[in-house]
């Protein structure tokens, strides 16, 4: 498989009357087609932010100060007006949490999707509305034909949330941002849609970067995983890899606050403090206040991603590999 989303050492910042606020700083992956990354961590981690940027949405006065994001070949960071809304919608799908803010609860679902289709596809009428109809019975929405006249407050949130799925998908994008596509939506209804997703990125061969807080989804959905923590990766790698044996303390406290089937425990991990501002990070690691493995050094120099095993930890005392371990 080839790379289709390169990022290189992005940097996020905000103006402030203190100085400019780094949001995100160095922040490097990449996403093969057909390839499901999951980017992790708790609110404030800068996830959203990442997505955001790579889709060329930053709220103002929000820009990017550094880096570089790669598509396809093409350089995407220097891209605004029309180049950027070619490339957004119909090589860059996203779906977004709550579905009510990415549907017109003024214009039906048809009506969306036609507008959509005929916008980046070269569709007569016609031809966007059977098309329209094949994408919501592609994404489980019973009765078709009649769900494209009804509006969106006419659907339950999980048939929302799959005709926003519908709307990403309609130009056959080749890379989607799924940013927390199940946080409103009930236990089952998640099951379903993360289920959609996947079977929709297997099926299409196309690559998903799917942002989320929740470790269970990532497990489930992703082939590789990168964890985020105050605006950094500080942990990537192999789902697997990642999930079973996590090199950086934080990765390892995301872990322990799963309950286990398999096990009988009195209390579940939890990690101390918070996560720090983006204005008032402290020197060296950011995580090293919280950390149960912190060190001398660990608050003097900020440690950068390295190999450690089979994946990538940016720790100055990470937790041995599985291939170090005495067996």
């Amino acid at each position: 498989m080839s790379i289709l989303l390169d990022v290189r050492r992005l940097s996020v910042e905000f103006p402030t009357r203190q100085g400019p606020v780094r949001a995100l700083e160095d922040v490097s992956f990449t996403i093969q087609q057909g390839e499901i990354l999951g980017v992790v961590g708790e609110s404030g981690a800068g996830k959203s932010l990442t997505g955001a940027a790579v889709i060329g949405l930053l709220e103002p006065p929000g820009r990017i100060a550094s880096g570089e994001i790669w598509f396809a070949g093409r350089r995407m960071d220097t891209l605004t007006g029309e180049p950027m809304r070619r490339i957004r919608g119909r090589q860059i799908g996203a779906i977004f949490q709550d579905p009510l803010t990415s549907l017109n609860p003024l214009m039906s679902i048809g009506q969306q999707l036609i507008q959509t289709l005929q916008t980046h596809l070269p569709l007569d009428a016609g031809q966007a509305r059977r098309r329209a109809v094949e994408l919501l019975a592609q994404t489980g929405i019973p009765a078709p034909e009649l769900r494209l006249g009804q509006y969106p407050h006419q659907f339950s949130g999980g048939m929302r949330q799959r005709a926003v799925i519908a709307l990403a998908l309609a130009a056959e994008p080749q890379l989607v941002i799924a940013d927390e596509p199940t946080t409103a939506l009930d236990v089952s209804v998640q099951a379903q849609i993360m289920a959609l997703i996947k079977r929709l990125s297997r099926e299409r061969g196309m690559a998903v970067m799917l942002i989320t807080h929740d470790m269970g989804v990532i497990a489930e959905s992703c082939d590789r995983v990168a964890v985020m923590y105050a605006g950094r990766i500080v942990e990537t790698g192999a789902v697997r890899e990642v999930i079973d044996h996590p090199g950086h303390p934080y990765t390892a406290g995301l872990m322990g606050a799963i309950p286990a089937l398999d096990e009988t425990r009195d209390r579940l991990v939890q990690i101390a403090g918070a996560m720090p501002r983006a204005g008032a990070l402290p020197p060296g690691c950011a995580f090293h206040p919280r950390c149960p493995r912190a060190r001398p050094n660990c608050g003097v120099e900020r440690p950068l991603l390295r190999p450690h095993g089979d994946s990538q930890v940016a720790c100055w005392w990470p937790q041995t590999p599985v291939t170090e371990r005495v067996t």
